[in-house]
């Protein structure tokens, strides 16, 4: 008896648990991957190229077999998934389970159109090396900071990567497949993406920059961070296969602690559903934001990359740009929108979400709101970046600035972070600061304090 094996986020063949688990059932195997069109249509090119591109490497992988399905609402998912297991006289159905808000919602109403129809949805494994809400206190509550988590989750993080006998396994297709969609929007650059690519990125890294990475990380200027929030955001290669490799020196264990981050996160919204979209600190609603025309005028420049901060203006067209921004410049920008511009977290985090090709709802929400002063070991509200000595600090010689901000190009060494120093620093065009970092820091210090007497 065949069986389907659904791939949600973890669209690759190796060290994939429930699809070893599916093969151990059947040897035959009707891989299948559902795209919702709706949400397909709305991301930005650069987010629609980046799906097709890892699908068309996993289709590639299995032999051209891939199964499409489309479909509008989660009732019409169910639906199609209990016909193609009536189309292929299959009775059980393998995936992986997920934990955020939408992947809950689809797999609960998987399961009871299934069983309705007498079949099964098996949901095994997870993307995450600690499945959510196994960490626990002493207590059996879930821990709300990072540190304790961390101790905790290294005690049992699984590091054994599942391997599968694919010369056992025959991929097959059935006759209502669609073909894999189509990206209707262009990207800025060309995107390269899949399993093989992702464990090719993942030993330039190692050779690279492993070693160093607890130095260069946070340097925007140098190539010092994995670029694998890509493959882990599509399940193109799981933390199992990066933890098993890492060794015991000072770079692989801070790059350890952050795929734990990312394992944080995702515990948090597992155990508060409602703060992918809304506060995890709920009086913070309270704080003073600013709206109107003003506001969108500011948040239109942010957008843009055009609000008279290099660093700031570098990040945010570098996200345009490629679909992804260095992780110490997305805090900068976070920073500067909340703390300077006064514009509430959730309008960052949804333009974020719309660009990112790493988009991850529990990394996307929980680090804006880290920043932001409202989350899980928040940076606290009154820590607020100074955009141009975090430039100077993390970008020193300026190259990070001068790669995306083409009007400072012209600018040498660090004078591109302060272009109003220098008395050719406007020529080609570069706006205005379109707000002054001190007085703004101190109304944001002021708003705080209101804050405080609000009960």
């Amino acid at each position: 008896m065949s069986v389907i094996f659904w791939f949600r986020k973890d669209l690759r063949i190796q060290d994939n648990e429930a699809l070893v688990a599916a093969s151990i059932e059947s040897k035959d195997i009707y891989p299948l991957f559902a795209q919702n069109v709706r949400e397909f249509a709305a991301l930005e090119g650069i987010r629609q190229h980046s799906l097709v591109e890892s699908l068309r490497s996993l289709d590639n992988s299995l032999n051209n077999q891939l199964n499409i399905i489309e479909f509008n609402s989660t009732e019409e998912l169910a639906r199609k998934l209990a016909e193609a297991c009536k189309e292929t006289e299959v009775k059980t159905v393998y995936t992986m389970q997920r934990f955020d808000p939408q992947g809950v919602e689809e797999q609960v109403a998987v399961a009871k159109a299934l069983e309705l129809n007498g079949l099964t949805l098996k949901l095994i494994g997870s993307a995450y090396a600690v499945i959510p809400g196994t960490v626990r206190k002493p207590d059996g509550t879930n821990y709300r900071v990072y540190t304790p988590f961390f101790n905790s989750w290294t005690q049992i993080a699984d590091t054994s990567p599942f391997v599968l006998d694919i010369a056992t396994i025959t991929w097959k297709k059935f006759s209502s497949s669609t073909s894999i969609p189509a990206a209707t929007k262009p990207s800025p650059i060309k995107v390269t993406a899949g399993e093989a690519f992702a464990i090719r990125t993942f030993e330039r890294f190692k050779t690279r920059a492993v070693t160093k990475y607890s130095e260069d990380r946070n340097r925007a200027d140098l190539s010092g961070t994995s670029h694998l929030s890509h493959a882990l955001a599509h399940g193109e290669i799981h933390p199992r296969t990066l933890l098993s490799q890492l060794g015991d020196d000072q770079g692989s264990f801070v790059f350890r602690k952050e795929i734990a981050w990312r394992e944080f996160y995702a515990d948090v919204l597992h155990h508060y559903p409602h703060t992918q979209t809304d506060y995890y600190e709920p009086r913070f609603k309270k704080l003073q934001y600013d709206t109107g025309k003003v506001a969108d005028e500011r948040f239109k420049a942010w957008c843009e990359g055009k609000t008279g901060y290099p660093m700031v203006d570098a990040g945010m067209r570098q996200l345009l740009a490629e679909g992804w921004m260095h992780n110490r410049v997305r805090m900068i920008v976070a920073s500067f929108l909340v703390k300077d511009l006064h514009i509430e977290w959730t309008l960052g985090a949804e333009h974020f979400e719309k660009h990112l090709s790493d988009f991850d709802p529990a990394s996307n929400s929980h680090g804006w709101q880290w920043t932001a002063g409202c989350g899980t070991d928040a940076s606290p509200y009154y820590r607020i970046f100074n955009p141009v000595m975090q430039g100077l600090k993390f970008d020193p010689n300026g190259d990070y600035v001068r790669k995306y901000v083409e009007e400072l190009r012209h600018l040498p060494g660090a004078d591109a972070h302060e272009p109003w120093n220098v008395f050719s620093g406007y020529d080609l065009g570069y706006p205005a600061q379109i707000i002054d970092h001190a007085e703004e820091r101190n109304e944001s210090l002021t708003r705080l304090e209101a804050l405080k007497n609000i009960s």
